[in-house]
C-alpha cells in the first residue's frame, strides 16, 4: 500500500525564494584565469624587479592578493549578495571589519610597546666602560 506522504514540498526545487545561482564550467575557467594573470603579474613584478623599490612592490602586490580573494570568493565559493539573501556576504564583511581591527590594533600596540620601551643600551659603549 502506497501512502502519498506531503513533506512540505511543493514540486520546485527553490529554496525559500534565492535567486538562481547555477555553478558553470564557463565561471569556472573565468575564475581559473583570472587566478593565474593575478598570480603571474606579481611574479614577474618580483622576478624583473619592475617597481622602483620593494616597498612599492609589497603594496602592489598586497593589491593583487586582495583582487585574487574577491576573484575566489565570487567565482570559486560562490559569494555574492544573493546567495542566502546576502547573509553569506554579510557574515563575510563583519569577519573582515573584525580581522582589520584586530590587526591594526595590534601593530598600533606593538609600536606603542617599542617606543616606549626602555633603550637597550648600545653593546659597544657597553664595553669602554
Amino acid at each position: 500500500m502506497a501512502a502519498n506522504h506531503d513533506h512540505g514540498h511543493h514540486g520546485d526545487d527553490h529554496l525559500d525564494g534565492e535567486a538562481d545561482f547555477h555553478v558553470s564550467y564557463k565561471g569556472y575557467a573565468t575564475g581559473f584565469i583570472l587566478s593565474v594573470i593575478l598570480t603571474a603579474i606579481p611574479f614577474w613584478l618580483v622576478m624583473a624587479k619592475v617597481l622602483p623599490s620593494p616597498q612599492v612592490t609589497g603594496f602592489v602586490i598586497l593589491g593583487f592578493a586582495a583582487v585574487q580573494m574577491v576573484v575566489h570568493m565570487v567565482y570559486f565559493l560562490h559569494m555574492n549578495a544573493k546567495v542566502e539573501q546576502g547573509w553569506s556576504m554579510l557574515a563575510l564583511l563583519f569577519t573582515a571589519a573584525l580581522v582589520v581591527i584586530m590587526l591594526a590594533g595590534s601593530v598600533w600596540v606593538m609600536h606603542h610597546m617599542n617606543t616606549n620601551m626602555m633603550p637597550m643600551p648600545d653593546p659597544a659603549a657597553m664595553r669602554n666602560m
